[in-house]
């Protein structure tokens, strides 16, 4: 019973609780130090002189705790770092190599400096040889710093990396999970992949984290899956061909000029009146030719068909409708009442039948 327990905790995955951290390597755990020496060299530009020449006593004093020695090397251009026998961490040679590296690279000390942690380290990618034109990389490189570098804040808030773009290459610092999206983002932004679309599966996977329902399962079904639009550009002819329907016989053979000629009969004719009706034939032509330009030059000069006015349609209607009769009294009427208040200002009576209309 005790073997099968043991058999059965050997094969049951082991999970890290939560908070757990691993113990630091500190110089107890290395008493003795090391017995060989290590160096790492590298070069940097010529407009990092400057900087470095400021920053390096910052960087030797740092180093020297750590137990390396570190030799900054203006005149040929190049940086060193070694071991010494007081040194006791074995990696940290290999995290200040990476240190110069990123002072090559125009990161700033505050940034580099933080390679030297546990649980962080740096990566630099090289972008120059992704893209072969020159005008499309830039402008997927500007795609990946975003306007004002506001696309490279937000990739260096979700994966909590520095992130710096220098040239033809992106130098990244910060934990390892962070640094594996940083290249999976630079990588498929220089594929034409724009960068929003991993931010946004970044958002999703930061919220998805919070649950711990879902910590066992899944996530394919809440993440977004984005399908490229990019259609084939290849440009259409002007003229397409049409294929005809295949048949197994072939096609029938044109007519000669003799069969045309056999034809209409002109071919019993004589060599005169073949000559007189081809002149014949010119006339003809000639005349449908000159009355088709008649009529072209004529065309400005023909006016357009006018269209009958509603207004006069209805004023003729209305005329063809009024009573003669009542238009008559209508007239007689006011022809009284103008008389009456005429005669009636100056006090004269007046009969009405004297101006009535006949």
């Amino acid at each position: 019973m005790a073997e099968t327990k043991k058999q059965q905790s050997q094969k049951a995955p082991l999970e890290i609780p939560p908070g757990w951290k691993e113990p630091d390597f500190t110089k107890e755990c290395n008493p003795t130090g090391m017995l060989e020496e290590s160096s790492f060299a590298t070069l940097f530009p010529k407009y990092r002189e400057k900087y470095l020449k400021e920053c390096w006593p910052l960087v030797q004093k740092s180093l020297s705790e750590q137990g390396l020695k570190a030799e900054l090397d203006m005149i040929s251009g190049s940086m060193r770092v070694a071991t010494t026998r007081k040194a006791w961490d074995p990696y940290i040679i290999i995290k200040a190599r990476d240190l110069i590296k990123l002072l090559a690279r125009s990161v700033p000390y505050e940034q580099a400096m933080r390679v030297l942690e546990d649980g962080i380290s740096a990566e630099i990618i090289k972008i120059g040889r992704l893209v072969p034109n020159k005008e499309r990389f830039v402008k997927r490189r500007q795609r990946l710093i975003g306007p004002n570098g506001s696309t490279l804040k937000a990739i260096e808030l979700l994966t909590k990396c520095y992130v710096m773009v220098q040239g033809n290459t992106v130098s990244a610092v910060g934990p390892y999970r962070g640094l594996k999206d940083v290249l999976q983002i630079v990588n498929d932004c220089m594929k034409n992949v724009h960068p929003v679309y991993n931010i946004k599966t970044l958002m999703l996977k930061r919220e998805l984290m919070k649950n711990e329902k879902l910590k066992h399962e899944s996530w394919d079904r809440f993440l977004p899956k984005f399908k490229s639009k990019n259609l084939s550009k290849r440009k259409q002819p002007f003229k397409k061909r049409v294929k005809k329907e295949y048949t197994p016989f072939p096609p029938s053979q044109p007519e000669s000029k003799v069969d045309k000629e056999l034809a209409t009969g002109e071919y019993f004719m004589s060599e005169k009146g073949k000559v007189v009706k081809d002149k014949m034939m010119k006339k003809v032509k000639q005349a449908e030719a000159e009355v088709r330009r008649v009529e072209k030059r004529n065309e400005p000069f023909i006016p357009p068909e006018e269209k009958p006015s509603s207004s006069k349609t209805e004023k003729n209607k209305s005329s063809k409708d009024v009573d003669v009769k009542q238009l008559k009294a209508k007239i007689n009427k006011s022809q009284h009442a103008q008389v009456l208040s005429e005669y009636w200002e100056s006090g004269i009576g007046v009969s009405a039948d004297k101006y009535t209309l006949a």
